[in-house]
């Protein structure tokens, strides 16, 4: 391949970095679409490294099903949490029945405008909850499990 098509090639941007960019929202950096999205379509594997342990630093850390952690590398790494999330993290089957645990993928799970913010459901454990600024119609109130709220709840009544 002569020189100037493998740089050509190289500088190419991703399908990733077609269909979403990073912007500023009001809890810091976020992922926008740059352009109409249809549900249901897999955007891409969520790349970064894997560890073992928490580093210092944990804000960006997801947790993986093989007790891994998951340092999300960008644009993705900016996800930002809803409690009306139009996009959803999953695990890939390669096989029926066989979760590639240390791969994690995001799928929008309604059409996305141009422009909208893409929002997951951060589902965080009662013990790791804290207030939420979503601003969605039907905010829970806190970044946490729907079906552990009331603990939370419970613990702020107290």
């Amino acid at each position: 391949m002569p020189a100037s098509s493998a740089s050509s090639a190289a500088s190419a941007p991703s399908r990733l970095d077609r269909l979403v960019r990073v912007g500023e929202t009001h809890v810091g950096r976020g992922v926008f679409a740059r352009r109409r999205l249809k549900a249901d379509i897999v955007l891409g594997e969520i790349l970064g490294e894997i560890l073992a342990d928490h580093p210092e630093d944990s804000s960006y850390v997801m947790e993986l099903p093989s007790c891994k952690l998951l340092e999300p590398a960008a644009p993705l790494r900016f996800l930002n949490h809803s409690c009306d999330p139009n996009c959803e993290i999953f695990y890939w089957e390669a096989e029926p029945g066989t979760v590639q645990e240390d791969r994690l993928w995001l799928q929008t799970i309604r059409p996305i405008e141009p422009g909208e913010e893409l929002l997951i459901d951060y589902s965080w454990p009662a013990d790791a909850a804290i207030p939420c600024r979503c601003g969605a119609t039907g905010c829970r109130g806190w970044i946490c499990d729907p079906a552990e709220l009331h603990l939370v709840e419970n613990q702020a009544d107290e």
